[in-house]
């Protein structure tokens, strides 16, 4: 399916803001997209200054640019975009600023744009910098459920006596999920950041501080 009006296939963005807009929370994308041949160093330079121009948007909150390794036979380019909300989100993709992006770099791309959004725990070690490994991912994410697992059984199931088994595990594990979702996970991405992001041939390009 093509739709050449919007040439790097953001356009599908589109189609997922129709619905009604939720209370604001904040929204990332994976894009990936494929220079065409002999193009790719035009393709990355114009990619590049429109990832700085679009931090003028009020709800960019970080733009993260993984390029091709240096030396591999790859022409594909992986954009994770972060907004303050997905209202902020489809502003952006309506706005002229986007759309002359759009007429720029249409020559330059092989075929539309693989677009995803990012959900959970991977928008999490998303969030502020480059995805880590899954090996890193598990290793977090078990020091933040064991110990809440571990301290909130204890505490919790006391109080619950005469509850079903079931029932206790149920609240248990809701609260340890409201704890993660809000309290632990992003406090220890944000420890533990260093460790989790430094790898070579992927810059984070942050929002300029006014």
């Amino acid at each position: 399916m093509t739709k050449r009006n919007l040439p790097s296939g953001d356009w599908k963005l589109k189609t997922l803001h129709q619905a009604k807009t939720p209370p604001p929370q904040a929204i990332h994308w994976a894009i990936l997209l494929t220079a065409r041949e002999g193009k790719v160093a035009e393709f990355e330079d114009c990619l590049v200054r429109f990832v700085q121009q679009s931090f003028a948007d009020p709800g960019v909150t970080g733009v993260h640019l993984i390029r091709p390794a240096e030396g591999a036979d790859s022409r594909e380019f992986l954009l994770h975009r972060s907004f303050a909300s997905k209202e902020h989100s489809r502003r952006f993709y309506e706005s002229e600023m986007f759309q002359r992006y759009q007429q720029e770099i249409e020559p330059l791309l092989e075929k539309d744009a693989v677009i995803r959004p990012l959900h959970g725990l991977e928008a999490f070690f998303r969030s502020g910098s480059t995805p880590p490994p899954r090996w890193k991912m598990a290793i977090v994410t078990w020091l933040a459920v064991f110990p809440a697992v571990a301290i909130l059984s204890r505490l919790i199931a006391p109080m619950l006596q005469g509850w079903h088994p079931v029932a206790i595990t149920a609240v248990v594990v809701s609260v340890v999920v409201v704890l993660l979702t809000w309290i632990v996970m992003p406090l220890l991405t944000r420890m533990l950041r260093f460790w989790l992001h430094k790898k070579p041939q992927e810059v984070y390009l942050k929002v300029p501080e006014h």
